[in-house]
Parts: structure tokens; C-alpha cells; sequence
């Protein structure tokens, strides 16, 4: 799969059709910790019909490591390039938790640029304080001891307590386990300074002009569903959907439920 020279960053991106520039185009943004892969289940639900485009930010995934340009807008400047780079004037956009920070900017900053505007398990506020110092040790953890030896301690942030307990779903969080395993503790410190650091944006919601899903886990430890109701009662017009026993990550948690959500969701759009 391609990579492509950005602001100064090399970017991994996967592209499902890129021959085809008569579909309407979906663009899949991860959440921390992630890559595209935790798109595979909606890219394989959703490639028949739309151009499907996932990437890894930088310093993840398949991305270059760079020393700086972690904070939000600067993501959000690298988004928009790559979109110019693959001749997308318009698309519908996924983005979930810091994929869903960037999404958001995007709307607000770039409203010419989407079709729709799709957000999981994401916040348009600052990080919590409290949880700060919390995040600042496992940190220090990944420094000494690597992303391997930590990500285990991770699994309750990203996954609520009925998949973690769901036997018959071990597999896919000995998978999601695996992907979580796989980030170099560089980038991925770099990654989690930025998320932690960002601004909220919530006083401009108003502005988001492109229809708007949301959808949040009731579950969900690190985005709690009062984030998302505050998002959703802020964004004019826009849809919230709430999972029952879904934690942070629904695409991989929930993906039939996320593949129906959506879909019904831009069937109304169009």
C-alpha cells in the first residue's frame, strides 16, 4: 500500500478504489493507539459503494515518526493535504476519538470539504484534568517498559467491560490487543502528548454545517456519552446513537451495529 510525502511527513494511507473517481468517497480517520485497521470491518462493509480511503496519522501505524507537528491542527493541516494530493474536493468523514478531534476542525475550518460528517466515541472538550496525571504515568510506563509490556493496561480505556467479558469475542480483542502491541513507543508518546494537550473546540460546534452522526458506547470510559450529548445538542441537526455494552472502540467492539448506524445514516444524507 502507497505512501505519500505530507507537511514534511510520510503518510501511510490505504485506498480501496483509486481508479475509480466516480464513487462518492469515504475517508476513515483512527482513533490514539490505532491505524486504518480498525477500519478493516467498515471498508470491507462499505468499498462496494464509496471509494474508501484510511490512513495512519504520523507517528502511528504505518506513519512516519516525525519530531514534531502532533497537535491537532496540525493533523488536520496533514488531512486536508492528503486530500489534495488524492484529488478529493469532497467526501463523507469518519473520525474516531482523536480521529473525531481532527473531523471536528475539519467541519469547522474546511465545511467545503464534506458530505457528512461522522463521529465515534470522540469529545469536542479539552482532556479532562483529572485524567491527566493518569494518562502522564502510563506514559513514563511506555518509556521504560515499551508499548507491548503496557497494553494490556490499556485494554479497559479503549474497550468496554461486556467485550472484555465476552468469551465468544476473544479473538477480536486478542486482534485488537495485537494492533495496540504494534505502535513504537516514540511515536506513540509523541501521539498521546498531543491528544492530551489539545484545546476544546466546543464554543464553535455551531458552526459545523455538514449533517452530523454521533455515536458513543454507553461504555465508553474515555469519552463518556455526556460528551457526545453535549456535542450533539450543540451541532444543529445532528444524529446520536448510543451502543449498549460498547466502550471506546465500537468499529471493532460493535462493527455491524457501527456498519448499519452509518449506512442508514448516509442513505438519509444523500
Amino acid at each position: 500500500m502507497p505512501h505519500i510525502q505530507i507537511n514534511d511527513a510520510n503518510i501511510y494511507y490505504e485506498d480501496s478504489a483509486p481508479e475509480d473517481t466516480g464513487k462518492p468517497v469515504m475517508v476513515f480517520a483512527h482513533g490514539l493507539l490505532w491505524s486504518t485497521q480498525m477500519y478493516d470491518k467498515q471498508v470491507a462493509h462499505f468499498q462496494d459503494k464509496y471509494r474508501c480511503i484510511a490512513f495512519d496519522f504520523r507517528g502511528q501505524g504505518q506513519s512516519q515518526i516525525t519530531k514534531s507537528g502532533y497537535d491537532m491542527d496540525t493533523l488536520t493541516e496533514d488531512t486536508i493535504a492528503l486530500l489534495t494530493a488524492l484529488n478529493i474536493d469532497q467526501c463523507h468523514f469518519v473520525g474516531l476519538s482523536m480521529g473525531g478531534f481532527v473531523a471536528q476542525r475539519i467541519a469547522i475550518n474546511h465545511p467545503e470539504r464534506l458530505l457528512s460528517l461522522i463521529l465515534l466515541a470522540t469529545s469536542a472538550d479539552p482532556e479532562d484534568p483529572k485524567m491527566v496525571p493518569e494518562y502522564r504515568k502510563l506514559l513514563t510506563a511506555i518509556r521504560w517498559l515499551g508499548m507491548k509490556r503496557v497494553s494490556k493496561k490499556v485494554l479497559p480505556i479503549m474497550f468496554g467491560k461486556r467485550f472484555l467479558h465476552d468469551k465468544t469475542r476473544r479473538e477480536a480483542c486478542l486482534q485488537g490487543l495485537a494492533q495496540l502491541q504494534g505502535n513504537h513507543k516514540v511515536g506513540v508518546t509523541k501521539a498521546t502528548m498531543g491528544v492530551i494537550e489539545r484545546k476544546g473546540i466546543y464554543e464553535q460546534l455551531s458552526d459545523i454545517t455538514a449533517p452530523t452522526l454521533i455515536i458513543v458506547g454507553d461504555e465508553d470510559a474515555a469519552t463518556p456519552y455526556p460528551q457526545s450529548e453535549r456535542m450533539h445538542f450543540a451541532i444543529k441537526g445532528s444524529k446520536l446513537a448510543v451502543f449498549k455494552g460498547a466502550g471506546h472502540t465500537p468499529t471493532i467492539e460493535e462493527p455491524e451495529q457501527v456498519n448499519t448506524v452509518i449506512s442508514h445514516f448516509l442513505e438519509c444524507c444523500i
